[in-house]
């Protein structure tokens, strides 16, 4: 009947001729036996078995060869998975045999639940992932008794014994193996090169490499090996380094130093995906984890893009040689497009965001969405064209037990296809295929389009590629430079530096692309010089990282954001050309989206990898402080959030650094001391800290705390008393702040808030502090009081430290006592400390500024606080001003007129620290009025702070 069809391609069967096909299929087999013709005689079962006959020859033939399957399937539709066989040396000479039973049997009852619609198409493909992971499993593990009987065992330093590692590959590693795939494997093994044979348990010692390989060869001979019950999985060992040329065995160090210095683009993809799959699971995972860095990249990586552009080039010049066009793997909008086009984007960012380095592929489509790296309509498109291309190639596979993508001519086996897959025809099928396929091919020519901006003018281009020797300074002159002979100097500079000479011919040709553009850019700016000296700075520092030349030539948007803000910022441009890893920044989704709130900030902090390693966690954490204030920075640039809750979320920020920091110093101190019981421990946050309005590259005003016994030892090897212990974590603290690492230093600290200042302990008991405030603090001490607050530490310490913040703010004092000291105290600052001129104006410390306010608000905190408990709640301003209007001391018209000031007075600070200028703004009309506003408020308060 199929040859029938096959020859004729115009031939349509109907559904009466299908059902008829059918019945012939059930009716062979209930030939097959006298249990099949019982089992049979139930019409409702013989017509699942004839959907089943539709669906697979393989199947049926399954089925006629093992009769109990048949019964098993008949008596229980739901079709619990079969037991695994067992291989042991008294049935040695059936392993073979009970392998590929085992497999066509389990095979046939994924293509029953397929059927009769029990599994959807993830549950199939993890089927069948299973299926081979427990044959895999089986099979290893009689083969390694076998070998230790003969050659021993190879056990490490500590008597344990190492076993092969089977690392899947591929559709097995991602755990989504379609019916009929072979199946990729990789072996390795934990051993250093060759072993000592006298190290070997047998009578036949072999060395590591001999012993592995040849256990590997007999596995994969176990499998794969054709013999009259067929084969149970085809096995495929060409991803190995070298491929077919390698070594059949690699060990882990072997692997690594390969990877190192000769792995390829492809490979990185290969590896995406893969798993230990059999043998030493935990030693597969540990090498795995050394391997991330080959697979994914600290930066984004651009770069990657390449490498798939290479690879699919390859498939489609593969596809035209071999007519594959309908090849719904390897064709266009085909399931590697998927694959590709997922993998690619998870090589780009994945070594950023731990989230996308999944091996299933929708699971890592929904993670793209939430990192909004990819659009929900075009995940949830792809998502819905992958599972049609899978499930039609299951069965396509199922039919035959072939490994094949392509559809079929015959017109009989489009018809069962369709019929089964719910189609009213193969026109109806082949329809939503196309369409489908569409949907995949727009989303891959997508992401492999050039990116670029549109090409900077010809003569700038010529201009650069011409240099160092030749190239005229007029292409500058008509771009827009002023000062053509100094620009043309510094490209001159740059085209001969040793930089450029050492780019591959990729990364060259990536920058003689990108730097006419970038000039172009430089030409536009404001300040045409002064942008292109920041970006040649930056430049300069990137060209060791080819993936940062791929990602501006890869992503317009990024290059021209870097031209805007390192036009605009001299602290960003500064930051981008000392930590380019921030340029990841500017092409980063949530660089445009909502900010992180106080918890987000703190939980990225306290989730900074490196466990108790301070090397490690200290340069996680800069990054993480890098990319959150270069966020914060550009949100506070683009206005789209002002000045107050940028100042509010650089604090939440550093409060989550010092957290962190606080954990590690701990760990350190008690990893070498012991703790000490019952203790207690916070860091308190003054000033800019405590008042939540922290600057971009301020430093932090901390006191520390603890309460304890001083004379109480810690319970370690060498103890020390509770005042020396919480010394030593304190000092251990403000090192760990202040240490260099390659992403910079986390802040500069300053702690002469602390009682007695300078001269004074680095770290105080409650007792002691809360006593210094009572009896001895001056009246600037209580005024700093006001804007303290616990930024790490235990919470019932920090509840102790409110209560003597409230007793020592809501104390009765003499109004005009108060005044004088609060006037003199802000007199004599700004005689030391005011920079203001004649045209410029000291936004901190000038008349009517921001400490001006701050000393109002502290006054009017420490003169009504007794009377107005609402006063001794807010550190910030804003809340300040607030309270201060809630309890009657301000009316509506000074408090709005404060939140004004305040808010430009905070907006022009950040501002010019955002371009590395010293606070100082020129007089102007609103600034006036903001200075007027606060001089009002601190006069009505009978505080003159004028000189």
């Amino acid at each position: 009947m199929t040859q029938t069809h096959s020859a004729d391609h115009d031939a349509r069967p109907d559904a009466e001729e299908l059902a008829a096909w059918a019945d012939r299929a059930v009716a062979r087999l209930r030939e097959a036996s006298a249990e099949a013709r019982v089992v049979l005689d139930d019409p409702v079962v013989a017509a699942r078995f004839g959907r089943l006959a539709c669906a697979s020859d393989f199947a049926i033939e399954t089925l006629r060869r093992q009769p109990a399957l048949l019964a098993r399937l008949a008596a229980d539709a739901a079709a619990p998975a079969l037991p695994v066989p067992v291989l042991d040396a008294g049935n040695r000479d059936e392993w073979g045999a009970r392998l590929r039973r085992h497999r066509a049997a389990e095979s046939t009852r994924l293509i029953w639940r397929d059927v009769l619609g029990l599994d959807d198409v993830a549950a199939t493909l993890a089927g069948a992932t299973r299926l081979a992971e427990d044959c895999l499993r089986a099979a290893l593990d009689a083969l390694e008794t076998e070998f230790a009987s003969r050659h021993g065992v190879f056990r490490d330093s500590d008597g344990r014994m190492r076993r092969l590692v089977v690392f899947g590959l591929g559709k097995l590693g991602g755990g989504e193996l379609n019916f009929s795939s072979d199946i990729d494997l990789v072996y390795g093994y934990d051993l250093d090169g060759v072993s000592d044979p006298q190290a070997s348990d047998g009578e036949r010692p072999l060395a590591a490499e001999t012993w592995f390989a040849r256990l590997g060869q007999q596995l994969a001979r176990l499998l794969d090996e054709v013999t009259g019950e067929g084969f149970c999985h085809r096995v495929d060992l060409r991803l190995r380094p070298y491929g077919s040329a390698g070594r059949v065995a690699w060990s882990f160090s072997a692997m690594e130093q390969y990877f190192q210095h000769e792995g390829r683009d492809w490979e990185r993809y290969a590896w995406q995906k893969a798993r230990p799959v059999a043998g030493d699971i935990a030693a597969g995972e540990r090498f795995l984890v050394a391997l991330r860095p080959f697979i994914y990249r600290r930066y984004l990586d651009f770069g990657a893009l390449d490498g798939l552009r290479t690879m699919k080039a390859a498939i489609a010049a593969e596809v035209a040689r071999k007519e594959l066009a309908d090849d719904i793997k390897r064709g266009p909008g085909g399931i590697r497009e998927i694959e590709f086009l997922v993998q690619a984007l998870q090589l780009i960012r994945g070594g950023r965001e731990p989230t996308l380095r999944g091996r299933e592929l929708l699971p890592t489509l929904h993670a793209l969405v939430e990192s909004r790296q990819m659009d929900a309509g075009a995940a949830e498109a792809l998502a819905g064209a992958y599972r049609f291309l899978r499930r039609l190639e299951n069965r396509l596979q199922m039919l035959a037990d072939a490994q094949t993508h392509a559809l079929p001519d015959d017109a009989l086996a489009r018809a069962r296809i369709a019929t089964g897959l719910g189609y009213a025809g193969w026109a109806a099928l082949r329809t939503e295929l196309d369409r489908q396929r569409a949907v995949v091919g727009a989303e891959f020519a997508a992401l492999l389009a050039p990116r670029r901006m549109q090409a900077a003018p010809d003569a700038l281009a010529l201009y650069w590629r011409a240099l160092p020797e030749a190239g005229s300074a007029d292409a500058l002159a008509e771009a827009g430079f002023a000062e053509t002979e100094e620009a043309d100097g510094l490209l001159r500079d740059l085209a001969r530096s040793p930089a450029v000479a050492a780019l591959s011919d990729r990364a060259r040709a990536r920058l003689d692309r990108v730097l006419p553009a970038l000039l172009q850019g430089a030409a536009e700016a404001s300040h045409p010089m002064l942008a292109l000296r920041r970006l040649l700075t930056m430049l300069h520092n990137i060209l060791r990282r080819s993936a940062y030349l791929a990602l501006l030539d890869e992503q317009p948007p990024a290059l021209a954001r870097l031209v805007e803000v390192v036009s605009q910022s001299a602290l960003l441009a500064e930051r981008l050309a000392l930590h380019p890893l921030l340029l990841d920044e500017l092409l980063d989704a949530r660089v445009s989206g909502p900010l992180p709130g106080r918890q987000e900030l703190f939980d990225a902090c306290a989730g900074v990898p490196g466990g108790d390693d301070a090397e490690t966690v200290l340069q996680a954490l800069n990054e993480v402080r890098q990319a959150l204030s270069f966020r914060i920075a550009m949100a506070f640039r683009d206005r789209r959030q002002g000045a107050e809750a940028s100042a509010r979320q650089l604090a939440w920020l550093a409060d989550g650094v010092v957290a962190r920091v606080l954990a590690l110093a701990w760990h350190e101190v008690a990893g070498s001391h012991g703790e000490v019981p019952g203790a207690r421990f916070a860091v308190l946050g003054y000033g800019s800290l405590g008042g939540e309005e922290l600057g971009f590259g301020s430093d932090l005003d901390l006191v520390f705390l603890y309460d304890a016994d001083p004379d109480a030892p810690s319970d370690g090897a060498r103890p020390l008393e509770a005042s020396r212990w919480f010394s030593r974590l304190a000092q251990k603290i403000v090192a760990l702040l202040g240490a260099v690492t390659a992403a910079g230093r986390l802040f500069d600290v300053d702690v002469r808030l602390r009682p007695d200042g300078a001269q004074g302990l680095l770290v105080s008991s409650l007792a002691s502090y809360s006593e210094y405030q009572r009896e001895r603090a001056w009246t600037w001490e209580h005024q700093a009081l006001v804007r303290a607050r616990v930024v790490a530490g235990g919470a019932g310490l920090a509840e102790d430290f409110e209560r003597v913040r409230t007793a020592t703010l809501a104390r009765a004092r003499d109004p005009g006592g108060l005044a004088d000291d609060v006037v003199r105290m802000r007199r004599r600052m700004r005689g030391e400390l005011d920079r203001s001129d004649a045209a410029l104006f000291d936004l901190k410390q000038g008349e009517g500024g921001l400490v001006d306010l701050e000393f109002l608000l502290q006054a009017v905190v420490l003169r009504h606080g007794l009377r107005i408990p609402v006063l001794l709640g807010p550190r910030h301003t804003p809340g300040l001003i607030d309270a201060a209007r809630d309890g009657g001391v301000f009316d509506a018209e000074t408090t709005a007129a404060l939140h004004a000031a305040h808010a430009h007075l905070l907006d022009l600070g950040l501002s010019c620290t955002l371009d590395r200028r010293q606070r100082r703004a020129p007089r102007d009309t609103a600034l006036d009025r903001a200075r007027a506003a606060i001089r009002e408020a601190a006069r009505g308060q009978g505080l003159d702070f004028v000189s």
